[in-house]
């Protein structure tokens, strides 16, 4: 079976999404951590940002069928193959960290499906698109 082609969502609304959850992660390890530890030079402080944004937007994405960010932005990440479950959760791991390592999303095809979304199948997409495709409105 062939990919079908989604009109996926703008950079620009992906970029918000992304800023939304970096901000959120960022937040959720300052109040584990403190201020004073999170801005102490020296610290592993930003990697916890970075494991706390891949830990909630791979379960989030397999739970609600996108991160924080992407659901406070309406966008959705879908499979490609007309399946409207969710993605599961080793699935949605892998495209988290593949999103972390920075490369995958900039490299695109022209459909704007980035590595990481081809290699999970998966496309992001608005909710209008989502909700016309998976739910028939």
């Amino acid at each position: 079976m062939t990919d079908p082609t989604y009109p996926t969502a703008s950079w620009t609304r992906r970029g918000v999404a992304l800023l939304v959850d970096w901000v959120a992660s960022t937040l959720v390890v300052i109040f584990f951590v403190g201020w004073h530890e999170y801005a102490s030079p020296g610290g592993p402080e930003q990697f916890f940002v970075l494991a706390a944004y891949v830990v909630e937007s791979a379960v989030l994405t397999a739970l609600a069928g996108g991160s924080f960010g992407k659901l406070a932005t309406r966008l959705r990440t879908v499979r490609v193959n007309g399946d409207p479950r969710p993605l599961d959760l080793l699935r949605a791991i892998a495209r988290q960290i593949m999103v972390a390592v920075v490369v995958p999303p900039l490299i695109f095809r022209p459909d704007g499906r980035g590595l990481h979304d081809l290699a999970a199948g998966t496309a992001t997409v608005t909710l209008d698109t989502y909700r016309s495709v998976f739910r028939g409105a």
